[in-house]
């Protein structure tokens, strides 16, 4: 049996802020198990779910272990991680996923800001594995554009299609990450994802880096396929990532509906923090979600924007109680002609009150400042009816803009502080 030395995470650190602070290093011994040594065929044909969860079930019997995806194109239904397994990819290695849903047999799954009780697991699975690394020069492959082809041909045959369910079409996470804390996942490329490509839920101290997060060019619209979800986690620090999706590139998720306040398995997403990354395609680069209900202390900085995109994009829902402060987006570089700066707007898809009366929600505390290139448009800050929107902050923006309006009818306090705009400086009227 080979051996290696790998990083691990010292967990149990208190008085962190950021997680990669309290990500300090020890060397440990860990047992490196090949899915070759376990009967599996890299031959993009072959189906190896159950020897690579051998690899896994042997690493665990004997303590723990690193199972390795070695070069090859390993096809494989859904995988399920056991604490003290860390998973490894090596350069042109690739775990790609079967498109044939029965091997992605239906269990009780959260997806969308509920536990869905019977749909599709991922294809790389971890429930409650503190400690967890997954890393690697390798790829996770959701082998997607079967069945996003699938999804739209079942949506257009539909007689309701603005509400035809995005769970309507069976279909596989890459990969999900449950109830652990002190998680690395390091330098993989999650590609062509069938849904969300890596979902963490009810996790606390996690690190994403340097992880790429792609659909192909060619494909207008792979639906569903947002880079990262941010989901219950408190701790989170995503950075040096790369992103051109179709959906969200990272979303903060929570729950939705008119109970979302009393669903105690939803917990509010706090302190996240993301830098360094670059965003070439999506909807937005960082949102608070369709699902978000609690988002607090949220840093995006450092980065770049090069897509048509919302750089902050809020969806606030008028039958959920939504609290979304202290968020602050510095620091970022805009390339693109039709983006949009603020996207703060009413999401209403889906939307049920249940015979509730309306909530109410709150954002306040928001600042964007340090902003310099060109985009589309200064966008909008607007919410619900009974959305409160107040101190919202913009300084130290250098922009050139097609659409230098901003739409701000409902912010209170807001503040313009050295705001260039085509040259101009610019002012809104205080509310």
């Amino acid at each position: 049996m080979f051996k290696i030395l790998l990083v691990a995470v010292l967990a149990g650190l208190a008085g962190t802020v950021w997680p990669s602070q309290a990500l300090a290093e020890q060397i440990v011994k860990t047992n490196l198990l090949s899915i070759k040594d376990f009967g599996a065929v890299g031959d993009d044909a072959t189906l190896n779910t159950r020897g690579i969860q051998s690899a896994i079930d042997h690493a665990a019997s004997k303590g723990g272990g690193t199972v390795v995806i070695p070069k090859g194109v390993f096809l494989s239904g859904a995988i399920f991680l056991k604490p003290g397994v860390n998973l490894h990819l090596e350069k042109d290695g690739v775990l790609k996923a079967s498109t044939d849903m029965t091997n992605f047999p239906v269990r009780r799954i959260r997806i969308e800001g509920h536990f869905e009780e019977h749909f599709n697991p991922a294809l790389v699975n971890a429930e409650g594995c503190d400690g967890l690394r997954i890393d690697g020069a390798g790829t996770l492959d959701g082998n997607g554009r079967p069945i996003w082809d699938r999804f739209w041909k079942l949506r257009r045959a539909a007689k309701d299609q603005k509400n035809f369910r995005n769970l309507s079409v069976p279909r596989a996470q890459l990969c999900i990450i449950n109830n652990s804390k002190n998680v690395v996942v390091d330098g993989v490329t999650f590609k062509d994802s069938q849904y969300w490509n890596l979902h963490l839920y009810n996790c606390r101290s996690v690190l994403v880096q340097n992880a790429r997060f792609q659909v192909p060019d060619d494909y207008k619209q792979a639906p569903s396929t947002d880079g990262i979800d941010v989901d219950s986690c408190q701790d989170v620090e995503i950075k040096g990532c790369y992103f051109s999706v179709t959906d969200d590139c990272i979303a903060m998720k929570g729950t939705s509906g008119p109970f979302a306040l009393q669903d105690k398995e939803s917990l509010p997403v706090g302190r996240v923090h993301v830098s360094g990354c670059t965003f070439l395609r999506g909807h937005a680069a960082v949102t608070c979600g369709s699902e978000a209900t609690i988002v607090r202390n949220l840093v995006v900085e450092n980065c770049k924007v090069t897509g048509a995109m919302g750089l902050l994009t809020f969806k606030l829902r008028p039958d959920t109680s939504q609290c979304y402060e202290d968020i602050h987006y510095r620091n970022i570089t805009l390339d693109n002609e039709r983006g949009v700066i603020f996207a703060i707007n009413p999401w209403v898809q889906y939307s049920d009150l249940k015979d509730q009366p309306s909530p109410k929600s709150v954002v306040k505390n928001v600042t964007v400042s340090d902003i310099r290139g060109s985009f589309g448009a200064f966008g909008d800050i607007v919410g619900t009816p009974e959305t409160t929107i107040s101190d919202i902050t913009l300084e130290n923006i250098d922009v050139q803009l097609k659409g230098a309006n901003l739409n701000t009818d409902q912010a209170k306090h807001l503040k313009i502080k050295n705001v260039t705009v085509n040259g101009k400086p610019f002012t809104v009227p205080a509310i």
